[in-house]
Parts: structure tokens; C-alpha cells; sequence
């Protein structure tokens, strides 16, 4: 089964306890989200492989240590994911950037695809899908679904708030891959939104409440 990450430190508590307050506006939310995102990144990234290099100080020559290995692709799904993108970016400018597009159908609540466009070589890179929320899990397994149709691999999924069905659906259908999240929350409500949570975290970056 696919390990569940709390990255739980107390600025990215901070910062979420902010985002979940109603009277948070769309501004500092976007900015909030970014910063955690960046901030949930340094753990997201921390078994990332190194390798020796040589290199030249303005003193001398030495061996240093630097990023080896796979290159990354950040794929936010659409289209609060997007909210997320430039944290991760601040860490990797390098990394490439892909899109999927799912909504959730208001009567079912499953995810309905819309768009997919994927670096051409996503098949031989760390692959780290990204949404603020893990509600039902429907709109990540669809996403994930997507991805490994595409020949990947090698996926982490990173998210803000994650509800216990969300993750259980995750780990049942795609126990290889790992979930970060800066909280995990109670429980669904009957309209499938994470209880406490934050609301429609894409409403809120975009102000289209």
C-alpha cells in the first residue's frame, strides 16, 4: 500500500489555517497556496538522488553534490491544481509542466476528463500530480488513471487537505504512489466537500464564489 505523508510543519500549519478562513480573499489564498506548495516541496523532493560533481569555487576545485538522476514534471489538475504550480516551480525551475482537465459531475461526483497535454517524454520523469483537494479520490484515481497510460511510473500526489475516503480510494486502486497532504481532515459531507476543509478551493483561488 502507498505510504500517507502529514508534512506537518508549523509554517504550513500556520499558513493553512489561514486559507481555511472564510473571510480569506482570493489574493492572499493564491499567495498562501503557493507558499505551502513550496514549502510541501522540500519534503516531496527530500529522496531525491545525488551524484558527484566537480566543481570550481573562486578558491579551488572541489567535489561537490547535485540532483542526479530522473527529471520531474509537475501536473496540476486542472483547475485548482494550477494554484500549486509555481511553489513547486520555485524549487525545480527545470521541471516540465503538464495539465489535466477533470470536473466533477455534480449528480455522480465522479470525474469527467476534459483535457490532457503531457510533456512527450512524462513516461521518464518523477511525475508530481497536484490538487489542493483529496475529496473522494475520484478526480486523483482518474488523473493517476491517465497518467499511467501514458507510461508513468514514477508519481507522487500532493495535496493541502485530504479526507480518510479520499486517501482509502488512492491506496486501494494505485498503492504505488505516495501521498503528501498538509492535513487530513474528518470526514465527507453529503455533498462529497471535505469536512472542515476550505470550501471549493478552485472558487476561492479564481474568486468565482
Amino acid at each position: 500500500m502507498s505510504a500517507f505523508h502529514i508534512v506537518d510543519h508549523p509554517l504550513i500549519t500556520h499558513k493553512l489555517s489561514i486559507m481555511r478562513n472564510r473571510k480569506t480573499g482570493s489574493k492572499d489564498f493564491r499567495q498562501l497556496l503557493e507558499e505551502i506548495s513550496m514549502l510541501m516541496g522540500y519534503e516531496l523532493t527530500r529522496d531525491l538522488p545525488l551524484e558527484d560533481v566537480v566543481i570550481e569555487t573562486p578558491i579551488t576545485k572541489m567535489t561537490a553534490r547535485m540532483v542526479s538522476g530522473k527529471k520531474m514534471a509537475i501536473v496540476p489538475i486542472l483547475r485548482a491544481g494550477l494554484g500549486m504550480v509555481d511553489g513547486l516551480q520555485n524549487l525545480v525551475p527545470v521541471a516540465k509542466v503538464g495539465h489535466i482537465g477533470l470536473y466533477r459531475d455534480p449528480e455522480t461526483h465522479l470525474p469527467v476528463e476534459y483535457y490532457c497535454k503531457l510533456p512527450v517524454d512524462i513516461e521518464d520523469r518523477i511525475v508530481i500530480l497536484v490538487d489542493p483537494m483529496l475529496a473522494t479520490g475520484g478526480s486523483a484515481c482518474g488523473a493517476l488513471d491517465l497518467l499511467k497510460q501514458h507510461g508513468c511510473n514514477h508519481i507522487r500526489f500532493m495535496c493541502l487537505v485530504a479526507a480518510p475516503e479520499g486517501v482509502a480510494k488512492v491506496q486501494a486502486e494505485h498503492p504505488d504512489v505516495d501521498i503528501y497532504a498538509a492535513a487530513l481532515d474528518d470526514h465527507l459531507n453529503e455533498h462529497a466537500y471535505i469536512v472542515p476543509g476550505l470550501g471549493d478551493a478552485g472558487d476561492r483561488i479564481f474568486g468565482t464564489l
